[in-house]
Order: structure tokens, then sequence, then C-alpha cells
């Protein structure tokens, strides 16, 4: 019943997430999801943290960054904490851009970027992608609000350099830039938390979800000139002061802490990937260029969405996007090294019977 929806409830359209179905036990290949579990630490920080949950936990999320800020050599001022690096985001929207601003991202990148603009009206131009779905950076130049993209970029994986980032900051320096690093830490290159120090106009957003497997707990962070992190922080103390709660809080801490298990779960996932890229360009597939822990790919002869309907009988989960100049692509998550093998088992098969 939708009589008493608001107007923007009507207008908007939601993001859509991936699937996660209940029916049956599946190879999960389409959620980027880390395959490997959290470090045994976060376990241990969860179970002593439940006695406590009498207690509200704390606002400012102190403890986690005096953690995150020393690693990326800033200060807890420039360290902002949200639920997930989407609320982190929704937080940037409000507090950054007008309604009837105009911001401008490439037209194939993360998909909530224009149900966000939607939601709290905000006008949004799409940046053209080349055939190989990079981008002109000097299209970037030319009037705008805002700018926002994904680096490594989302569904692509393709990574921008540092030097091209700071080029499109520097002809934008009235505009704020959010960078989206999700993906960051499978690429082996460097961050933008980098040119923080030199521009007032860039934030950078991560999240624990990927690399430190820590999906399921909700926590993502910015990064950015105390300015921006005041400006995060006035919008999420007028909707809820306590975004975070005790058992993430105390997870995400353990998880930043055992810096060993992350780099060696970080390492199988980049063999993995790799290896999974090469196995496909065997069977004839085009894959992108990744620095993510997903693989772009497509086939001159097979059609994506039907190798993903036919995937899915056999157990398979992956992405796939109804969306013009990437629907016959699939992104493909990049689980662990079994689960990969049988993946290309069933993907092999498929192709001698299609």
């Amino acid at each position: 019943m939708t009589r008493f929806w608001s107007e923007k409830t009507r207008r908007v359209e939601p993001y859509v997430p991936g699937e996660q179905p209940l029916d049956k036990k599946y190879i999960k290949l389409n959620t980027n999801e880390n395959p490997y579990p959290p470090s045994p630490a976060v376990k241990e920080a969860i179970v002593s943290n439940v006695s406590k949950l009498s207690l509200y936990p704390d606002p400012d999320c102190t403890a986690l960054k005096e953690l995150i800020a020393p690693k990326e050599s800033l200060n807890i001022e420039n360290v902002f904490i949200g639920n997930g690096s989407d609320e982190v985001l929704a937080f940037s929207f409000m507090a950054f851009f007008d309604p009837d601003s105009t911001i401008l991202f490439p037209e194939i990148t993360y998909s909530f970027y224009p149900v966000y603009s939607s939601l709290f009206n905000i006008n949004y131009n799409f940046i053209s992608m080349k055939k190989d779905f990079t981008f002109h950076k000097t299209d970037f130049f030319q009037k705008n609000d805002g700018i926002i993209f994904a680096n490594p970029n989302a569904p692509t994986g393709i990574y921008l350099t540092l030097d091209n980032i700071e080029e499109i900051l520097l002809g934008n320096r009235d505009s704020l830039m959010i960078v989206d690093e999700a993906y960051i830490d499978f690429a082996g290159e460097p961050s933008a938390v980098a040119l923080i120090k030199n521009y007032d106009n860039l934030l950078v957003v991560r999240t624990f979800s990927k690399s430190r497997s820590l999906a399921g707990l909700r926590v993502g962070y910015a990064l950015g000139q105390p300015s921006l992190i005041e400006g995060l922080e006035r919008i999420k103390n007028s909707i809820n002061s306590y975004t975070i709660d005790r058992l993430a809080l105390a997870g995400a801490q353990a998880a930043l802490e055992d810096e060993d298990y992350y780099k060696e779960t970080i390492k199988m996932i980049i063999r993995t990937r790799n290896n999974t890229a090469d196995k496909l360009e065997d069977y004839g597939f085009k894959v992108l260029p990744s620095s993510s822990n997903f693989l772009f790919v497509s086939h001159p002869d097979y059609n994506a969405e039907d190798l993903f309907y036919v995937l899915k009988e056999k157990g398979v989960l992956v992405r796939y996007f109804k969306q013009n100049k990437i629907d016959n692509y699939l992104r493909i998550s990049v689980g662990s090294s079994e689960e990969m093998n049988t993946f290309l088992s069933v993907i092999r098969e498929l192709l001698e019977g299609f």
C-alpha cells in the first residue's frame, strides 16, 4: 500500500544489492565479499564485549580513530567513522551537496551514486567512458558542485593513478572530490590519502567490508581535512550519534591490529585473481585489468545474461548488470582458490555445451 508514501519515496529508484539467496547453497561470487573469515582476534574481541552491551558505545569511536589515523599518517581529526561506507557516502551527499546542485561521476561506476543523487535532490551529469572503460580526465574540467568516483572503479576494477587524481583536483579547487576506495587494498597501488594534506577539497572513503572480511559488521570511514570531517559529524549527530555498535567497534579494532593476517589474505586473493584472469583469457574471455577483488569479463561468442542464468542453475552466483555498454559483461568476485577452481570447471563445461 503506497498511499502514505512521500513524493520522494515514490520517485526514487532504490539501489539493488547482489543476491543473498537462501534456497540452496551457492558458490557466492556476486557481492565482492572476502572468501576468508576475519582474523581470529576479531571473534575474541567481540565475545569479550558481549557483557558490555547494556552500555552505549562511544559515539566518537575514539579508539578506532586512534588506530586508523597513524596508519594513514593522519590525526584523529582527519577520521570519520560510519556504519559501512555506504552510510559514509550518504552522509557525504547530505553534508556537502545542496539540493539542485550538480555533481559529476563516470557513467559506469558504483550504482549507489545516482540513487543518492535522486534521494537528496542532487542533479548529476555522467562522464563518458572510452571503449576501454577509462575516461578523459579533462571531461571533469567543467562547471560542477562536486565529483565522485570509485578507485579502483566498480564494476570494472580499473585503477586511476594518483597523478591523474591530482590533476582533477587541481582543475576543481572549488569543488569537493570524493574518492571511494572500497577496493584499494587489492590494488597494490598508492591511495589518494597521500594527497589529503595538500587538498582541502578531497575526501577519501574506505570500508572494512572487503579486505578486512567484515562485511557483516558494517564499518566504514572517511579521511579528509578537519573541516570535512566536522561536516560529516554534524550530519551523523543530527541522525544518530551511536551509528557504530560496541561489537562492530571491537571487531574493527581487532581487525586493524592483526596486520599480518590481513596481508596474507590479501596476497591470496590477488594471486587467485590473477590466476583466474589467466584461465578465463585462455577460455576466450576478454578480462579487464583488475586492481580489485573481482574480475569484469565478456566473451565474444556467448551472451553474458545467458551465462549468468546458467551459472546460477549450476550453483554459482555472479553479478550481471543490464545496463548500456556493460550488458554483455559479468562481474565475478574472487573467492577462495577452491571456489574459483570449481567456477572455472563449470565455465569450461558450459562453454563446451553452448
